[in-house]
């Protein structure tokens, strides 16, 4: 180390020319920071100690490298949402990240980002011992940063910082749609408001007055705090109500930028007070990391992702949890309503299979068959759903989210994780078998409907429809003979979408009041009447969502196929139900001549295609109730050995009823008083 600097001691140091620094930073950076746990500069200050030249001369340059650079905009907007577009923000940090943004050079953030060029070098930075920062700021003589409130040196440029975040906090959140999230708050003064003279006298005392400092004993200090903390209140306030109100992506990103902008004001607080005369160097050496922290992550996207998506996730998944609570039987009663919704599923999807094959013969484009085949789909689920009957692997989307909120209320009650665990088992059993027969009902009748309607269809035109294709047809259920478990996956994913989809229409429509301004309406009211515009309002609350997910699961569905031939990919989808379907279809189209072999192949497709789209889909809408609810995925593990436990010991409860009071106990530690089954 020591001749990798003793060949820079002489050089004369630009201003303009960051080649040192560069080289310098260079230098202490590892190759993989995340696998270092210590950056330790001992033999660099060792170094600077011995050379005292080298080190007035390297004081010197990066002085004049740093003196009067602005980085007023680094505090403000690096890392903060700059946009309540999604789409715009994640476009703009993907672009950024591919292209930086460079700005002026009389910009600090110019300086760091050509120094601090990669995200990850505020990793390494981090690991930095603060004591030998302490004393590398000692030995460079920076001084103090409290010293003068002149333009452009850093005091002026942290208290500009504050003022500006202030100001936009302050708007942002007397916007209207953030204000419908807090009714509470109507009719009192804002605490933005409040906040904002308090902070903007505290700045004219720091800047008028000597010491340019508080302590943290100061009274208005204290009384900042308070407000900080009532805006903070404020936010999660809203985001609380979001349950109640519903939310917008735009409202979602409003509130989240406000709590950024807290957040940053809250560490920049610290900045301002000094206790002893160790926290005037202290508080340069935090600032200077907390720059180049700024600065590293302002393009993150993947937090930036998490970050926006989380709230909304977790209301789709609340809606769809209470939703799914009705598909989750328990007593016999329940559970023989389940089989006979399913029957009715079950004869629908009959129905819709011959219907398929005979579009299939319309000479059409790709485009002309998609929306034949959509529409097919589209009519016979929202039928399905309009009729009360039930569809086979589509409740895992709604049921996936109705257990993970079970093991989050689990986690909140006091007792034993055995417990917890436990009692998540139980419910589980009840979402199997409720599937499992969900899965008995729809296969027992599709199968049987298709074939009697195939020798309806004969006996009156003396044509098999399915004879130029039954071999087509059964080789698409195999499992051997076709990518059925891929296109059964596919499946999986559509039924997943569904059920965001019905969270996202659901969330939508309560946010935006619509049942009520149907409700009231006063056309509507006039032309109807207010108790049949009642009445139409509550079908919509109820039904609507359903609806659409149910119509857009059938475009999904019919279109793949197409979307797959035009693209030239091998694209198509399997369902448990109608596969059962195209088996009577195939059967008959043979006249009954199907080898042994294949009739197995088929048989065994059904249970795994049946198995992949529930697998599939309940396993993606599980990882989203999860992380919605900041759950972790190694709590699987602690779930997984629990239900095997309780499998092993009552494994027939996972396909029939068997507990007669186990619906109460599992209601009074999971489900809310509203949410409960008759």
């Amino acid at each position: 180390m020591s001749q990798h600097f003793n060949d820079k001691e002489g050089w004369m140091f630009n201003d303009d020319d960051l080649e040192l620094l560069i080289d310098l930073v260079q230098f202490f950076r590892p190759e993989h920071p995340k696998r270092v746990d210590k950056i330790d500069l001992t033999e660099f200050l060792t170094f600077l100690d011995h050379n005292p030249n080298f080190r007035k001369e390297l004081a010197v340059y990066l002085k004049q490298i740093l003196h009067q650079k602005k980085f007023t905009l680094t505090i403000t907007d690096a890392g903060i949402l700059q946009d309540v577009d999604f789409l715009f923000e994640v476009r703009r940090r993907l672009f950024a990240k591919v292209l930086p943004n460079q700005p002026q050079k009389d910009t600090l953030e110019f300086v760091m980002n050509q120094v601090f060029y990669l995200a990850s070098d505020i990793q390494w930075v981090s690991k930095i011992p603060f004591e030998q920062l302490e004393t590398l700021h000692e030995m460079l003589e920076f001084g103090s940063i409290y010293e003068t409130v002149e333009p452009f040196t850093a005091l002026s440029e942290l208290m500009n910082a504050m003022t500006l975040i202030t100001q936009r906090v302050g708007g942002r959140a007397m916007e209207t749609d953030v204000l419908k999230m807090v009714p509470e708050y109507e009719g009192v003064e804002s605490p933005f408001t409040a906040f904002e003279k308090e902070l903007l006298m505290l700045e004219e005392r720091i800047t008028t007055e000597t010491p340019h400092y508080l302590t943290s004993e100061d009274l208005s200090y204290k009384q900042l705090l308070i407000f900080h903390k009532q805006c903070e209140e404020y936010v999660d306030k809203a985001f609380k109500n979001s349950s109640k109100y519903g939310i917008s992506l735009r409202v979602n990103q409003n509130l989240l930028r406000i709590r950024q902008q807290l957040v940053r004001l809250k560490v920049l607080f610290p900045l301002m007070i000094v206790d002893s005369e160790k926290d005037i160097d202290d508080n340069a050496v935090k600032m200077s990391i907390q720059l180049i922290d700024y600065n590293c992550y302002k393009n993150n996207v993947r937090q930036f992702f998490a970050e926006s998506t989380q709230l909304l996730s977790y209301e789709i998944t609340q809606h769809t949890a209470k939703t799914g609570g009705h598909y989750i039987t328990e007593n016999h009663r329940e559970y023989f309503r389940m089989l006979r919704n399913s029957l009715g599923g079950g004869l629908i999807v009959g129905i819709l299979c011959i219907v398929k094959l005979l579009l299939s013969k319309v000479d059409t484009s790709y485009f002309g068959q998609a929306f034949l085949y959509s529409m097919n789909y589209s009519i016979g689920f929202i039928t399905i759903f309009l009729l009360g009957f039930a569809l086979a692997t589509k409740q895992p989307a709604l049921t996936a989210a109705a257990l993970a909120r079970a093991l989050e209320e689990g986690h909140n009650k006091e007792g034993n994780s055995s417990q917890k665990y436990g009692a998540f088992a139980i419910l589980f059993a009840r979402v199997f078998r409720s599937q499992f027969i969900a899965f008995v009902g729809n296969v027992a009748m599709a199968f049987p409907i298709s074939l009697f309607l195939m020798w309806s269809i004969d006996q009156i035109f003396g044509y098999n429809i399915a004879t130029a294709k039954w071999e087509h047809i059964l080789t698409d259920i195999s499992p051997v003979h076709s990518l059925a478990m891929f296109h059964a996956a596919i499946a999986g994913l559509f039924l997943f979408l569904s059920g965001i989809i019905n969270g996202v229409v659901s969330n939508r429509d309560k946010h935006n009041q619509v049942y009520y301004r149907i409700q009231e309406h006063p056309l509507l009211k006039k032309t109807f009447g207010k108790r049949r515009t009642k009445r139409f309002a509550d079908w919509y609350e109820k039904r609507w969502a359903g609806f659409i997910s149910n119509f857009w699961f059938g475009v999904f569905m019919g279109s793949t196929a197409s979307v797959g031939l035009f693209l030239g990919l091998n694209l198509d989808i399997r369902h448990i139900s109608f596969a059962s379907g195209n088996l009577a279809l195939a059967i008959y189209g043979s006249e009954f001549h199907v080898n042994n072999l294949m009739l197995f192949w088929g048989i065994f497709g059904i249970g795994v295609i049946g198995f992949i789209n529930f697998s599939v889909s309940f396993g993606l809408s599980l990882g989203l109730a999860f992380r919605s609810r900041a759950i972790s995925i190694f709590e699987l593990r602690f779930v997984s050995a629990a239900i095997w436990s309780h499998f092993k010991h009552k494994p027939m409860s996972f396909f029939f009823p068997t507990e007669r009071k186990l619906k109460t106990e599992v209601e009074e530690k999971y489900l809310k008083p509203d949410e409960k089954q008759d």
